[in-house]
């Protein structure tokens, strides 16, 4: 994976992306990305931000990258770190959080941890002084209910106030992005007769639960992945990691 660029078709596909969609993101961020969600469907979640919509708002609302970023920096000073999560994993939820569902219902059961507060500080200070793989790695199964989808995300957020101590910057890693790289790594087991029948892409880049060294090699893939596509005429020179990652969710080549 380290050695290996972005295929042909990846390039292409994320430069019709950025030709659709660059007037949003001039800035070479996804701060504008922005996630619709339902306040009135989290009145049960508890420390809300306030600079989120009133819970007793019964229409949509939507909150983007950008807006979750300056909660979370405003959340970090005070070290209200239980607000901070609950920030990240609204936004990351979205419309898919239902009163009865696996959002809301699964937050509540996350913020009633009673070390939730302790694990979430400790994983700021592993970010700040050991960095991102450090952080991850301490905060990997210590929460129940806390999987890497929204560790990652909350991690991201808290980059882009509290920088990683060395390597990469956090990103966001779920279900859909991991599928993008069992497709390249499939590809490469393939080319290479290494993993002719994608069996080990398969395990190495499954659904969740990656380990932290996995969580690793994803984040110096997407900065190199990202100086490839600077490289191209068809992608923003001066854009961030976290832009690619965005595209490559919203996008698929295979």
């Amino acid at each position: 994976m380290a050695a290996r660029p972005l295929p042909d078709a990846a390039v292409r596909e994320l430069g019709r992306w950025w030709s659709g969609c660059g007037a949003e993101f001039a800035d070479g961020t996804p701060g504008a990305h922005t996630v619709r969600y339902t306040p009135s469907r989290w009145t049960r979640i508890a420390p809300w931000p306030s600079a989120l919509a009133s819970r007793s708002h019964t229409g949509d609302s939507g909150v983007s990258r950008a807006q979750v970023v300056s909660i979370v920096a405003d959340t970090l000073r005070r070290e209200a770190f239980e607000e901070a999560l609950v920030a990240t994993y609204v936004w990351g939820k979205g419309k898919r959080g239902s009163p009865g569902g696996n959002g809301p219902a699964s937050l509540r059961k996350i913020l009633s941890v009673e070390s939730l507060d302790t694990a979430l500080a400790r994983g700021v200070t592993a970010l700040s002084e050991h960095g991102a793989e450090a952080a991850y790695a301490g905060l990997q199964g210590l929460v129940p209910g806390l999987g890497p989808s929204f560790s990652t995300k909350f991690f991201y957020f808290v980059g882009k106030t509290v920088p990683s101590a060395t390597g990469p910057q956090p990103l966001v890693l779920d279900r859909v992005l991991a599928r993008r790289l069992r497709s390249l790594a499939q590809a490469v087991g393939r080319e290479t007769g290494h993993d002719p029948d994608g069996s080990i892409a398969n395990w190495v880049w499954r659904d969740g639960n990656w380990s932290p060294h996995r969580y690793a090699v994803y984040l110096s893939f997407m900065e190199a992945a990202a100086r490839q596509a600077a490289a191209s005429s068809t992608w923003p020179s001066d854009a961030s990691p976290d832009l690619l990652e965005y595209a490559l969710f919203s996008t698929s080549w295979t």
